[in-house]
């Protein structure tokens, strides 16, 4: 049997993602010119928060597209949320197929958070089967078990890696903004469950919400403190 031209894990020197400004479609042109023509750019939202589940996407681009028709995609966390949104609805429109994949705060705080990535990019893989190469950012995924190339700073050089950072996003922005309305005073509708000042204080004096990771250590550091304490009054506290 004659060996792949592209083998199941491959890593990619390139420039600082501080370099970078704009993605291309690059990687993608090559890896269609060489044959592949169904691939996925992966890449996930929520992996350092404190709270929330971590939200992956997958984004398939039709191999004819232009750049210019996604002009302005950039990575996520460069772009204000309006110019996100109506990204989000571009990128929803044009793409060839679009799937969003999660783990949630108890797969989290079982598996850890890399293994709760992972699972959540495989689950966004999974809705836009079949693929026959992955680009992610990052590091590699061996879990994924297909063909890829990983990416430092994928999201801003690769524009189906920065396409699938925006639906992640605003798809995770979302739904912390509707968990903010349960679990008010945390301002997961602007922090969506990252660490900030503010949601530290909230923590703190609230208590620990079912939606909080405790194998974080800001958030087990209150849990335990909070074994020895009252119940905050009005606050989540959870045993």
């Amino acid at each position: 049997m004659p060996r792949s031209r592209f083998p199941l894990i491959r890593r990619n020197n390139i420039k600082r993602p501080s370099q970078i400004f704009l993605p291309s479609l690059e990687r993608e042109r090559a890896l269609w010119t060489a044959g592949i023509r169904r691939l996925a750019g992966v890449d996930e939202v929520g992996r350092g928060a404190l709270a929330g589940c971590v939200v992956a996407a997958a984004v398939v681009l039709p191999p004819d597209m232009p750049l210019a028709a996604l002009a302005g995609v950039a990575d996520s966390k460069l772009l204000e949320r309006p110019r996100r949104e109506a990204l989000y609805e571009r990128i929803l429109a044009l793409a060839s197929a679009v799937g969003i994949g999660s783990a949630s705060v108890r797969e989290i705080d079982r598996l850890n958070i890399l293994r709760a990535t992972a699972l959540a990019m495989g689950r966004a893989l999974h809705q836009v089967a079949p693929v026959e190469h992955v680009l992610v950012d990052g590091l590699p995924v061996a879990e994924l078990g297909i063909a890829q190339t990983a990416i430092v700073g994928g999201d801003r050089t690769s524009l189906s890696i920065a396409a699938a950072s925006i639906v992640a996003k605003v798809t995770r922005d979302r739904w912390m903004a509707r968990l903010d309305r349960r679990f008010a005073g945390f301002g997961w509708a602007t922090n969506a469950g990252y660490g900030t000042a503010s949601h530290r204080e909230a923590l703190a004096r609230l208590g620990v919400t079912p939606l909080h990771r405790r194998s974080f250590a800001s958030v087990r550091l209150v849990v335990q403190k909070n074994l020895f304490d009252e119940p905050p009054p009005g606050g989540h506290f959870v045993e």
